[in-house]
C-alpha cells in the first residue's frame, strides 16, 4: 500500500489550497486518515484527522480555517486550507491506518508535500 500526497506550492497569505492524498494498492482497508505537518526546526504535529464515518478532529491552530474530508470509494483524504498564514508553511504528510489481508493494522505515511505561505 502506498500513500501519494499532492497539492503543494506557493500561496499568498489569506489564500487557499487543497491537498489530497490517495492510498493505492490491493487487498486493504482504511480506518483513520490524518494530516500532519512539520515546519523547519519544529516537531511534526497532527493537523487533522478523520475516520471512515466522517468524524473529524483538528489542531486548535487550524480550527475554522482547515477542513479535512475523505472519499472512501477513492481511498483519498483531502485537506482544504483557507485563510492561510505564513505559520502554516510546512511539509504536510498524510498518514492512514491500513489493514491488509491477513495482517494487523499498521500506520502508513505518505511522502510529504511542501507548501509555502508568503507574499
Amino acid at each position: 500500500v502506498q500513500l501519494q500526497a499532492c497539492g503543494g506550492g506557493l500561496v499568498q497569505p489569506g489564500g487557499s489550497l487543497r491537498l489530497s492524498c490517495a492510498a493505492s494498492g490491493s487487498g486493504f482497508r482504511l480506518d483513520y486518515m490524518r494530516w500532519y505537518r512539520q515546519a523547519p526546526g519544529e516537531q511534526r504535529e497532527l493537523v487533522a484527522s478523520i475516520n471512515t464515518g466522517g468524524r473529524t478532529n483538528y489542531a486548535d491552530s487550524v480550527k475554522g480555517r482547515f477542513a479535512i474530508s475523505r472519499d472512501n470509494a477513492k481511498n483519498t483524504v483531502y485537506l482544504q486550507m483557507n485563510s492561510l498564514k505564513p505559520e502554516d508553511t510546512a511539509v504536510y504528510y498524510c498518514n492512514a491506518d491500513v489493514q491488509q489481508i491477513n495482517r494487523q493494522w499498521e500506520t502508513y505515511w505518505g511522502q510529504g508535500t511542501q507548501f509555502t505561505v508568503s507574499s
